[in-house]
């Protein structure tokens, strides 16, 4: 069966239906040959399972000319992690890791090496000149554009114009920022909506945000609780947002539950909470670069997103945020002359280009998003992403969802497998990760029975695969449609399988 027509079934909406050899290398293989993003893994270093046994540092990368697998000078070159199909020795496919983890830090690009290289010999040869002149072939704009530059990059990414993204900070810092300018509560309308377990972060920026209003988080802070399956219904975040909408002033939801991997029907539920006068915000750290985004079209208000999980962009590094074009007007009063534009936090990297530098203090905002920042970013986190951003002007969101939907049917496939071959009466897991492809990105979470996490994340990891954990019992699964096989869901159920006893 071609890769195309399980695209076209999980597209549509239908059950991929995989064949009774699915449960098999040559299957999983052959699904590879027919992959057409099968060239993007080879812009990837992914760990090995020699290399993830490093202590030290020792000069080499994975794959590289200067390592051996046991991490010493030697090896014949051969990328034994993502090399091309058919042209690895046997001694690279038994040294191949598994990256299941880029929901928590993407991979490597190789172009990042490249980029940030270019910003350090432009640093070191010209100084502070790099901030305003582009050296001939430097994959790197001057610096004080090149945050615009991975805007323009981001672009198919989050589904919105150059002019709506801006690259700054962190994304709590981000959060914070734009809740400074959105959030306006009063005495009707204090309250804020959020799901019930946020990422700590999240609950902790919204938290602080209301008792600096000096409001009570207990009477502002309205946590929309699970079903009994740790799910959250789109009909029940519509039915909280009726029966809070009089006093409700913004309402905050990730994109993608960290935990569950549940995916949020975005543009109905922000078109519902905008018809009851509503500001809507999108947390997207687990979306951007994982799911199809259109945030102009749905008109979503503000949203932010991390750079460094699906977007491979490194740890910890710049990220990003959308503002929708109506609200980051500039106008002009016609008696005064002033600038008019919407409240928020004022710095002058956020001021026009046209007189940021006359060091005056009539602030002039940026029109869009970019009038939203504070201060200068980092050159090197920007190189870092744009060199990660890259890899992504080598395909579209569209193609990688379209692979992604199909990995990540063929590991629930698969984990059903495992499960229908256990000879346990209670069963050894459940997937709590929606069921229907159109409720989830590229990540299943995996609910282990009492007692096993700790003997599944010790097997997982002394046989090379990188996945995610999360306390009491769940693991994440993660095969990201940039540097992630067909081979390596099979290799990773292989080994699931003997840790679970089977």
């Amino acid at each position: 069966m071609e890769l195309s027509t399980f695209v076209d079934r999980l597209r549509n909406g239908d059950a991929a239906k995989f064949p009774h050899d699915a449960d098999s290398l040559a299957f999983a293989q052959r699904l590879d040959s027919q992959d057409s993003l099968s060239h993007l893994r080879d812009e990837f270093i992914l760990p090995t399972k020699s290399s993830l046994k490093k202590r030290a540092l020792d000069g080499s990368v994975p794959g590289s000319a200067t390592a051996n697998h046991n991490g010493v000078n030697g090896s014949n070159g051969v990328n034994g992690t993502n090399g091309t199909i058919g042209h690895k020795a046997k001694s690279d496919d038994a040294d191949q890791g598994i990256y299941f983890v880029g929901n928590s830090l993407g991979a490597q690009p190789k172009a990042v090496r490249k980029y940030l290289d270019a910003q350090l010999e432009t640093w070191a040869s010209i100084g502070v000149n790099g901030h305003f002149t582009t050296l001939e072939n430097s994959p790197l704009t001057q610096w004080q554009d090149l945050a615009e530059d991975c805007a323009i990059k981001s672009t198919d990414i989050v589904g919105a114009s150059a002019s709506e993204i801006v690259i700054m900070n962190t994304l709590t810092a981000n959060l914070h920022m734009m809740m400074a300018s959105f959030y306006k509560p009063t005495e009707k309308r204090h309250k804020i909506i959020l799901e019930w377990k946020p990422f700590p972060s999240d609950h902790y920026a919204i938290e602080s945000q209301i008792l600096m209003h000096g409001l009570d988080p207990e009477k502002s802070m309205v946590k929309i609780q699970p079903n009994e399956d740790s799910l959250i219904p789109t009909e029940k975040i519509l039915a909280t947002i009726d029966e809070h909408a009089e006093e409700t002033a913004l309402i905050l939801l990730p994109g993608i539950q960290y935990y569950t991997g549940q995916l949020f029907d975005m543009p109905t539920i922000t078109r519902h909470a905008q018809t009851k006068g509503i500001v809507v915000g999108w947390d997207l750290a687990h979306a951007a670069g994982n799911v199809e985004l259109k945030l102009h079209d749905w008109g979503v208000d503000f949203a932010c997103w991390c750079t460094y999980k699906y977007i491979n962009g490194g740890p910890g590094s710049i990220a990003g945020v959308f503002v929708h074009e109506k609200h980051g007007k500039v106008e002009f009063d016609s008696e005064t002359g002033k600038p008019v534009y919407r409240p928020r936090l004022m710095g002058w990297y956020g001021g026009d280009k046209s007189v940021r530098f006359n060091m005056d203090n009539n602030f002039l905002p940026t029109p869009g998003a970019g009038g939203y920042q504070v201060s200068n970013p980092s050159a090197i986190d920007l190189a870092s992403l744009s060199g990660a951003l890259s890899v992504f002007g080598k395909t579209t969101m569209h193609d990688l969802r379209s692979k992604a939907l199909v990995l990540t049917a063929y590991a629930e496939y698969l984990l059903d497998q495992i499960q229908a071959d256990s000879a346990d009466e209670t069963p050894l897991f459940h997937i709590i990760t929606p069921r229907d492809p159109a409720q989830r990105g590229t990540q299943l979470s995996v609910l282990l029975k009492d007692g096993l996490l700790e003997d599944v994340s010790q097997a997982l990891e002394e046989n090379g695969v990188l996945c995610d954990k999360r306390k009491p019992g769940v693991i994440r699964v993660a095969p990201v449609p940039l540097y992630s096989r067909f081979e390596d869901v099979w290799r990773f159920m292989q080994v699931l399988r003997g840790a679970l006893g089977l």
